[in-house]
């Protein structure tokens, strides 16, 4: 039930932010931003496979630990390059109330990520080993 609840306040936030706002940044630099993350996203995407994807934090029984590709250098790219897409757009096409939605889905994606993490730990051994060489969701800061 919390993957589910958490799942639905991320597309719920994705939504909102959809509807209030261009899917296309206007302003250069964000269109720029926007494209990368993008492109991170399906990089993230294809690295891990559709057999391995899961949009809930739930790990399938089958899955194998991903670490090459964006996940060398983060333990979550998809949160990361979604985060970066979407804050593009609400930086160009700026409200408060965009930006307070962006920072619930930001936080709602801390808690997925650290949920998805227990699981993750849980299932694979040499997890905890992973999680000391990478970053959570930015390359040698978080």
């Amino acid at each position: 039930m919390k993957s589910l609840i958490l799942v639905l306040v991320q597309f719920v936030c994705l939504v909102i932010l959809a509807v209030t706002g261009p899917l296309i940044a206007s302003n250069s630099l964000y269109f720029l931003l926007e494209i990368v993350g993008l492109l991170g996203g399906v990089w993230a995407v294809w690295t891990m496979r559709l057999g391995n994807f899961n949009i809930v934090p739930d790990v399938p029984k089958d899955s194998n630990l991903v670490t090459e590709g964006p996940y060398k250098y983060v333990r979550h790219p998809m949160y990361s390059f979604l985060l970066l897409v979407t804050l593009a757009l609400v930086l160009d096409h700026f409200s408060k109330s965009r930006l307070f939605i962006w920072f619930i889905l930001l936080f709602d994606l801390v808690i997925k990520l650290s949920y998805e993490e227990e699981l993750l730990s849980g299932h694979f051994a040499d997890y905890s080993s992973y999680k000391k060489r990478t970053k959570r969701l930015i390359p040698f800061l978080f």
